[in-house]
């Protein structure tokens, strides 16, 4: 396991490259911080995922009903997601990954060293893969996540190999990463000079990080630069393409609607009932194929056909509220929460995850619904100018 050791003009820095499923990880880091004592042991975690292993009972105080309103859901699905990914590592190697990094947060208390959470937040990491998306891989980049919950192989040499040089976030998405180059920019690059800063700002004269190996060549090369934190942990404003394109769309869809009505009425009445067809039962459907309530599946119908003329709003939002009400999650459902993502019949059957699925479920629908049912309007349209 690489340890480098870096000497600048106020400080030294020892960066240790794990291996995020190794033992012997797990034990050099222990043996390094508590033989060196630094100052300061920097890991690469962000306040969110620090949280998320050193509190194990935050899954109790989630208000799943709040999340749907904040349009977080499907952040926190891919979260539980990713989770459900490490499970499966925890199951075939005997060790959970990021144990090297409990275990340098428990070093550093033993040895009074400032801890530093010197990784980016999750969730700005997230919106900027978002963002640096079109609408297809977007959908796409969903797709190839989901799936991974019924993926329940153990993974093969290659996969151990990538262990020892990436971390859960970059793996996780490794295979689309090689096919849109943006993403290593987001994932790697950007969060290697965000670490550098960090480990480089650090209290004291002597600073440990606990890093994944992938990070080790990226921070070296960055660490005697100086980086705006304040710029990489920045949400990037959506392309203005994407803001025309989002109010353009529905805008031509109504006129075109409202132009066959001043022509033939008939036709306007069948393009507005295919408009809701299309998008209300397609909306529906998606809700229905994660077992959603009945009464999900009859919100996702009605909000469809409007949602898909505001990009402000989306169906998934108000089908997944109805879930929520209706079969609104236990104590016990977050307390199984934890267990239940490691496994696709708990993930299926935990009122939370559920919730969730419905959610980006009712909002695929939609998306179809409104490329097909927009394609119907315009044939009409065109039928009628030709005819």
């Amino acid at each position: 396991m690489p340890v480098q050791r870096i000497s600048c003009p106020d400080k030294e820095i020892v960066l240790i490259g794990t291996a995020h499923v190794s033992k012997q990880s797990v034990e050099e880091v222990k043996k390094v911080i508590e033989t060196e004592q630094p100052s300061a042991v920097c890991v690469e975690l962000c306040q969110a995922r620090y949280e998320s292993i050193v509190d194990h009972e935050r899954w109790k105080n989630m208000d799943i009903i709040r999340i749907i309103k904040e349009r977080k859901a499907v952040l926190l699905l891919v979260n539980l997601v990713l989770s459900s990914v490490q499970g499966r590592l925890a199951r075939q190697f005997g060790v959970n990954p990021g144990q090297e990094m409990l275990q340098a947060i428990e070093s550093a208390g033993k040895t009074g060293a400032a801890l530093v959470l010197a990784d980016r937040n999750i969730q700005t990491t997230f919106v900027r893969v978002w963002r640096s998306l079109g609408l297809f891989n977007k959908l796409k980049l969903f797709f190839l996540l989901v799936m991974s919950i019924f993926d329940d192989e153990e993974l093969s040499e290659e996969d151990l190999e990538k262990l020892k040089t990436e971390d859960m976030l970059t793996m996780a998405l490794s295979d689309f990463s090689a096919s849109f180059p943006q993403l290593k920019k987001v994932l790697v690059d950007e969060r290697d000079k965000y670490l550098a800063q960090k480990i480089k700002e650090a209290p004291g004269p002597k600073v440990i990080a606990v890093v994944g190996a992938g990070h080790l060549p990226g921070i070296m090369e960055n660490i005697t630069k100086n980086h705006d934190l304040d710029e990489l942990a920045s949400l990037p404003p959506r392309s203005v393409v994407s803001k025309v394109l989002g109010w353009t769309i529905p805008l031509i869809i109504l006129g075109i609607i409202v132009s066959t009505f001043t022509i033939d009425k008939s036709l306007g009445k069948e393009q507005v009932t295919l408009w809701i067809l299309w998008n209300g039962s397609l909306a529906a459907l998606g809700t229905i194929l994660t077992l959603g309530h009945p009464l999900s599946a009859a919100a996702a119908f009605v909000a469809a056909p409007i949602t898909s003329l505001n990009p402000l709003l989306a169906a998934g939002w108000f089908a997944g509220l109805s879930e929520a009400y209706l079969r609104r999650p236990s104590v016990e459902d977050f307390e199984r929460l934890p267990a239940d993502i490691f496994t696709l019949k708990g993930f299926w059957r935990n009122k939370v995850t559920h919730i969730l699925l419905v959610v980006a479920a009712a909002n695929l629908g939609s998306v179809a619904g409104t490329f097909i049912g927009g394609a119907d309007v315009l044939r009409l349209f065109f039928k009628m100018l030709a005819g």
